[in-house]
């Protein structure tokens, strides 16, 4: 691979990524061997509680996505259009392509219980070994237990389920398909045979005509469909699905070189993880409980899902949505040596006002002293996650036989610098942070792959050349203590969101 790539013509591409508390749509220039981001359009999201479910506001996200492709028409030809989010949750759709019911939120608490009654029917081990990917109880295997049990002959009625980034390429150009690296994660693929699991299927007693063609990421679905382009004033616009889970697109932006390497894509969840040419799904990876997640170019992403900066965006809401800058300012402030959380206990899962009142009550059952300010309850929570990342590393390095001597920090959350002195220092390793727009990134830059507009294989020098990043080395920060890891280590007990 050469060093420059060379790029024929000056190329536009839409990323359209979708987070669990915000959206945003942004135009991508790819000119000169650089990516120029720029974000068009943001919009906020959220969970809308209906009679005791939670559900995501699809219409309206549809509404927003709308208005960003209107402003992105405005800056000239576009050569394509992709979409990226979350991963897990779904639409069903009837005979006549119509919604049979919302989009459920992957904290819906329908789910509780679920996961543990099918793992006893059909097997831990039988399931991992068929899908490699973590026992969570939002699946979407469990997502579609629920949904039976909660509506009963609904799943029968549906004709086909398309999870939500194929749900609006489907509305963008009418062709339905799951992208790879979402199906992967829904716990009803088989990454060995790259099709869907259907023996699980049979398994779990679900509609095996539900599940369309599984495509890579890169494919292109078609134009945009008339109606839309008229909507839009785009026009010969292709629509294509990039790594349509987010952080598939954020790692896929990861500005590594060489090996040795892992990442943590860094916001609501934690995604810690490396690179690997295949899935491994021994029975070590089984007990740490990791997951292999398809990435781009046929890689797996070996992670684990950590609950991340959720913890303090909750608390923040609780406290009046107080400035980010002036939380992480206090916490920094505080003193360290304060007490720890297990960031992955359930407890943490659900969303609600009292989350600082649940850090403070794991703090107390532990036999810790209780935090009890702002600045003492995020501390807490940071250095339990920088805890919680240095803890899984070396479960990835035991699996792999890697050492891993760089930690690649990107996302919303490598802005925390702060946090990742924390990591480096927790984990000993240096830190790399950025890009902040990560899962942007990647999405432009497999699209742009797709159309020609960059050569194949030169993402991550792209990146290299385009975006700014910070180093943390260990040693320059507050070092973690023998004790302060053994008190970390401590704190976990199985439950279904950690090993």
């Amino acid at each position: 691979m050469s060093a420059e790539p060379t790029l024929a013509r000056t190329a536009r591409h839409v990323a359209i990524d979708l987070g669990a508390s915000s959206g945003r749509v942004a135009l991508g220039t790819v000119r000169d061997g650089k990516l120029v981001v720029e974000v068009l359009h943001r919009f906020s999201n959220g969970g809308v509680p209906v009679q005791g479910g939670l559900y995501w506001d699809v219409l309206g996200l549809w509404r927003e996505i709308l208005h960003g492709l209107r402003l992105a028409a405005g800056h000239g030809p576009i050569d394509s259009v992709g979409v990226d989010s979350w991963a897990v949750d779904y639409a069903l759709l009837d005979e006549h392509d119509l919604l049979l019911d919302g989009v459920h939120h992957y904290r819906d608490p329908r789910t509780n219980g679920v996961m543990e009654a099918l793992v006893a029917a059909v097997g831990r081990e039988t399931i991992y070994d068929t899908t490699g990917i973590q026992f969570l109880p939002f699946n979407t295997a469990y997502q579609l237990a629920a949904h039976e049990r909660q509506a009963p002959g609904l799943l029968g009625r549906a004709r086909r389920l398309l999870l939500l980034p194929d749900l609006l390429h489907f509305w963008l150009s009418g062709r339905s398909v799951t992208e790879r690296t979402n199906a992967s994660t829904t716990q009803l693929y088989d990454p060995r045979r790259d099709e869907w699991a259907w023996p699980l299927l049979r398994a779990f007693a679900l509609p095996a005509g539900l599940f369309p063609e599984i495509v890579p990421a890169g494919t292109v679905l078609g134009e945009i469909k008339p109606e839309i382009a008229r909507e839009t004033g785009l026009e010969a616009t292709r629509v294509i699905a990039p790594a349509t889970h987010d952080t598939a697109s954020a790692v896929a932006a990861v500005p590594a070189r060489g090996e040795g390497w892992a990442y943590v894509s860094s916001g609501t969840w934690f995604l810690v993880g490396v690179e690997t040419p295949r899935p491994i799904m021994t029975p070590e990876a089984l007990r740490h409980n990791l997951t292999n997640e398809a990435g781009v170019d046929g890689t797996t992403r070996l992670l684990k899902n950590v609950m991340g900066l959720w913890i303090v965006q909750e608390c923040r809401r609780a406290w009046g949505n107080v400035d980010y800058a002036e939380l992480y300012a206090e916490a920094e402030a505080a003193p360290p040596g304060g007490p720890l959380i297990d960031p992955d206990d359930p407890r943490f899962l659900p969303p609600g006002p009292d989350m600082p009142g649940r850090v403070q009550r794991f703090c107390e059952e532990t036999g810790q002293a209780v935090p009890g300010t702002r600045a003492q309850i995020v501390r807490c929570i940071l250095e339990s996650l920088a805890l919680r990342t240095a803890q899984v590393l070396a479960q990835l390095e035991a699996v792999t036989g890697r050492v891993i001597h760089t930690v690649h920090v990107v996302g919303g959350g490598s802005q925390v610098h702060f946090l990742n002195g924390l990591i480096a220092e927790a984990c000993n390793r240096r830190v790399i942070a950025g890009p902040v727009e990560a899962t942007l990134i990647g999405n432009l830059l497999v699209q742009a792959e797709a159309c020609g507009s960059i050569p194949t294989g030169h993402r991550r020098t792209i990146v290299l050349a385009s975006e700014p990043l910070h180093t943390f080395e260990p040693g320059t920060g507050t070092p973690f203590p023998p004790d302060r890891l053994a008190l970390f280590a401590g704190l976990g007990h199985p439950h279904p969101v950690q090993s």
